[in-house]
């Protein structure tokens, strides 16, 4: 499929949907949520609890999109080389080669990221920022597209790591993947067991609907949408908001739980994921709704919640939306 304006681009994402459906069952915002994620060309964080599909999901999305992809499994023996790669001595040659790690890919899933402790964490920094890997001073460009595509459990879970917040800030979007419904939960069953065992979770059905070109091609698409200096500005002020020098400016109460707010990333990975929402909807350009739409997954992981929210029994999520329902969005016409 030729991928040259709106029209196209939206057509070959309902493609992408439909091959992701036929393996990953139900959440229809959750799997829309993670392609506007890849369309904007950024990182994706999928967290959960163990056994409601997260690396299925992305192994799903990684196939469907095409491009080399390779998976690491993420331990608390995991170290920093095991990811980039590093030089060794060829005995026979008498000289020093470079082997690169799995990191050296268009799609890197790294599954249960926060099984790891932070040095082997901190080895995707410089690749997740910078779009490169540095292995004994010299430095070595990843292939593009290139995107990190991680799962991780809740920390309450024993024998897991907190990310650092300046990783956690190199993820353009945080999702958080919750149980099925009864009825999507049947369905995943019947159609597991119809096909085997049910031991394995097959990715057979999944088909690439696209080459590594054509998904270049769509998120060009994606960063040509039209967007107004009001939508900018909207954005602006509700990643502003939730710094601690403007909460007091908005509403006592509810943001006085967050300790600590978004940076400038939050603005513009706000813009880039309304990019992604307005070309799935078939639109030439963003709307306030957009913005409010991907407030919550490019906002939860880049702000920090206070002691107090423990006690009041606050979220990250209900810190966010109450942002969003306090800062008023702009009226008019866009297109």
């Amino acid at each position: 499929m030729e991928i040259n304006n709106i029209e196209s681009a939206a057509m070959a994402l309902e493609k992408l949907k439909h091959e992701i459906a036929k393996v990953f069952i139900g959440q229809k915002k959750l799997v829309e949520h993670a392609l506007i994620s890849l369309l904007a060309g950024g990182h994706l964080l999928v967290e959960g609890v163990p056994g409601l599909g997260k690396t299925l999901l992305i192994r799903a999305m990684a196939k469907a999109i095409g491009g080399d992809s390779k998976r690491v499994q993420f331990t608390p023996d995991l170290m920093p080389s095991d990811i980039t790669g590093n030089i060794m001595l060829d005995v026979q040659a008498g000289n020093f080669i470079t082997r690169k790690g799995p990191i050296f890919t268009n799609i890197f899933i790294a599954d249960e990221i926060n099984r790891s402790p932070a040095k082997t964490q901190a080895a995707l920094f410089e690749a997740m920022q910078e779009y490169q890997v540095s292995l004994d001073g010299k430095e070595y460009q990843l292939p593009r597209p290139f995107m990190v595509l991680a799962t991780q459990n809740p920390f309450e879970h024993e024998g897991t790591y907190p990310l650092p917040d300046a990783q956690k800030d190199r993820f353009l979007m945080k999702l958080l993947i919750d149980y099925p419904s009864e009825e999507e939960e049947k369905e995943m069953v019947s159609r597991v067991l119809s096909s085997g065992t049910g031991a394995e979770l097959s990715l057979e059905a999944v088909n690439q609907a696209m080459s590594s070109e054509e998904f270049v091609a769509l998120i060009n698409t994606a960063s040509q949408i039209k967007v107004d200096p009001l939508i900018v500005d909207y954005a602006v002020r509700l990643t502003a908001a939730t710094r601690s020098k403007n909460r007091q400016d908005i509403t006592a109460g509810t943001f006085a739980s967050i300790e600590s707010g978004s940076g400038p990333r939050g603005s513009l990975a706000l813009i880039r994921c309304a990019r992604g929402k307005a070309l799935m909807e078939n639109r030439s350009f963003v709307i306030p709704d957009d913005i409010k739409a991907m407030a919550v997954p490019v906002l939860i992981h880049r702000i920090n919640l206070s002691a107090e929210s423990d006690i009041e029994g606050l979220s990250e999520v209900q810190a966010v939306e109450a942002l969003v329902s306090k800062i008023e969005a702009p009226r008019g016409k866009y297109s």
